[in-house]
């Protein structure tokens, strides 16, 4: 879908969507894809539940993160919504009342797909670094890959890239071992 030329694209036009389209807003730019393949649902989700007990309830780990699927995010003038967003609690305490939220997230996972990775690599990426997230993964279920980059100095910085089977420590979630066969699997 796209908007007219010269006209920057408003939240009415996400609203205006099919339910089966995500819409997202960069650089004034009405950008759509369709909801995400049971593959690519089922390594979100996976990594999601992996994540949660430990961190956001504190079971088997250190709680105090917010950890949740398909965010809106509403940064300066973007609209993006991550597979997977983490804040820290102490610098979102509680969970804003509207449909979104403006408190730039300290992690974000985006998962890629044929559809988005152009987009999340080429676009996301450097929006998710200028408004300040210090962390962000990259999930890729065809060719069963995390990405784990930090930010440092505005840029990303590739801290390592696991595959299969591997079993990780990766921050921001380095205390915990993450199995990637449960993301595949």
């Amino acid at each position: 879908m796209s908007q007219p030329a010269g006209r920057l694209a408003t939240y009415q036009d996400i609203l205006d969507l099919p339910e089966h389209m995500v819409g997202e807003i960069l650089h004034g730019t009405l950008v759509t894809h369709p909801r995400p393949a049971p593959k690519h649902l089922l390594a979100s989700s996976s990594l999601g539940v992996e994540l949660a007990g430990p961190f956001q309830m504190g079971r088997g780990g250190p709680g105090g993160w917010w950890i949740l699927d398909e965010p809106e995010l509403h940064l300066g003038s973007h609209i993006l919504v991550p597979a997977l967003a983490g804040w820290r609690r102490e610098r979102l305490p509680g969970l804003p009342e509207t449909a979104y939220f403006d408190t730039v997230p300290d992690w974000v996972c985006e998962v890629l797909s044929p559809a988005t990775a152009r987009i999340d690599r080429g676009d996301k990426l450097p929006l998710y670094a200028a408004q300040a997230v210090a962390w962000c993964w990259l999930l890729d279920p065809d060719l069963r890959t995390l990405e784990v980059l930090q930010r440092q100095d505005s840029q990303w910085l590739l801290l390592g890239t696991f595959k299969d089977d591997a079993r990780i420590q990766a921050p921001p979630f380095a205390e915990i071992t993450l199995d990637l066969t449960a993301l595949w699997t």
